[in-house]
């Protein structure tokens, strides 16, 4: 499957969303634990963009994704 750059920007900028509220306010959305982003998934996320990104970074990290995501992300920056 082919994404569009647009998909792609959509995609690095929900992970890189700062967290605006909460404990864990100013932490990256991939950078939330796990626990954090279940308990969302139990309660509900916010019925907006931002629930929307948590949602993508909760299925993420629940099949074991972001390690994999952070380290591309991190060789991307360096090069």
């Amino acid at each position: 499957m082919k994404f569009s750059q647009q998909q792609q920007a959509d995609f690095l900028k929900a992970l890189q969303q700062k967290m605006p509220f909460g404990k864990y306010q100013g932490r990256q959305l991939m950078d939330l634990p796990g626990h954090y982003l279940a308990w969302f998934n139990r309660q509900g996320f916010p019925d907006n963009k931002l629930g929307q990104q948590m949602a993508l970074v909760f299925e993420l990290d629940h099949n074991g994704l972001l390690p994999e995501i952070r380290r591309k992300m991190k060789l991307d920056t360096e090069s």
